[in-house]
């Protein structure tokens, strides 16, 4: 089974601009996510996927691996969709751009899952320890079923906890046991045929409401298996996590 990673790289963000490009102690936020990818077991390739010219020609001082793809894709699975059409792989993983400290065992892990599995798609997510972040309508909550697979995806407070929902809005500062809410991190893993069946789903009625591109999968009826994982997201959405960013590299 040949399992790629595809790191879709794009400049039009609204939160922090050009970020896949911004440099981080000589690199570009781009070309640590990729040295990061190129060093997990079992992947056959890594690929950036891009439409944007300045970030193809940052990128080719490290790769060969640029795949330029139409600049109307409404996510990053579209275009990771149209990357993949002309390679020949199994499984793809989708790194997010402004992932920097992606964690190796974390691709691994999502890989490994369809070795003897039945499953179309991947995703992972952490346990959420502070309220504060349970708030925070950018840091997107999911919820599974005993299985580990996704039931839904959501900005808002999932699940709503009818006995302890005072005291989660206004008296504690981190989630109290037994508690549980997790947070969904933005990586993927796809079976090649899967992404080919996602990419001619229309955009769904949640999706787009909750600006969440997963949900287009739910709503269709497919199922997302989750991945738990200790590792917490570091990604450069603002200038804060840039900073925090430059910060971790000091150190």
């Amino acid at each position: 089974m040949k399992k790629v990673i595809v790191i879709p790289g794009r400049l039009n963000s609204s939160r922090l601009p050009n970020k896949v490009i911004l440099d981080l102690k000589g690199k570009s936020v781009i070309q640590r996510v990729y040295e990061r990818c190129i060093q997990a077991k079992n992947i056959d390739e890594v690929y950036i996927a891009t439409d944007n010219e300045k970030i193809k020609n940052i990128c080719e001082a490290f790769t060969k691996n640029i795949i330029m793809t139409k600049d109307t894709h409404e996510s990053g699975t579209d275009r990771i969709a149209e990357a993949v059409e002309h390679i020949d792989c199994d499984v793809i993983i989708n790194v997010q751009g402004d992932e920097p400290f992606m964690d190796i065992s974390l691709i691994e892990e999502l890989a490994k899952q369809f070795d003897n599995n039945d499953i179309a798609m991947v995703s992972a997510m952490h346990k959420i320890q502070l309220v504060e972040d349970l708030k925070n309508p950018n840091v997107v909550k999911v919820t599974v079923d005993k299985n580990l697979n996704a039931l839904y995806f959501s900005r808002s407070i999932i699940p709503h906890h009818r006995d302890e929902w005072e005291g989660l809005l206004n008296h504690y500062e981190t989630i109290p046991e037994p508690l549980k809410f997790y947070r969904h991190l933005g990586i993927y893993a796809y079976t090649k045929n899967f992404i080919k069946i996602y990419s001619n789903m229309e955009q769904t009625y949640l999706e787009r409401v909750e600006k969440l591109e997963q949900m287009r999968v739910l709503e269709n009826g497919y199922k997302i298996k989750m991945c738990e994982t200790d590792y917490k997201s570091i990604g450069i959405d603002t200038v804060e996590d840039y900073n925090k960013a430059l910060e971790m590299l000091g150190n």
